[in-house]
């Protein structure tokens, strides 16, 4: 996993079922500069479908994304406006 990405921001969206990560992720993102790199942390397995979802259509840039003890996670960077 990524050691060398500093996260502005996180985002614990663990034990959060679906549509609650997203919902949470959409309100995080507005509060982050452009530019911005967001660190979330999910147990539900369909994250792994939404959140590369969420980034394609609001624009933002999916980094990475990995498992890490039974947890996915996801870095995102915020557009630039």
């Amino acid at each position: 996993m990524s050691q060398s990405l500093h996260a502005d921001a996180i985002l614990d969206a663990s034990g959060l079922n679906c549509p609650e990560p997203v919902m949470m992720l959409h309100n995080k993102v507005r509060d982050l500069p452009a530019g911005g790199l967001l660190k979330v942390l999910a147990t539900d397995p369909s994250t792994k479908r939404d959140i590369p979802k969420f980034c394609v259509f609001l624009g933002h840039e999916l980094v990475e994304q990995g498992e890490e003890g039974g947890a996915y996670l996801y870095w995102i960077r915020k557009k630039l406006d």
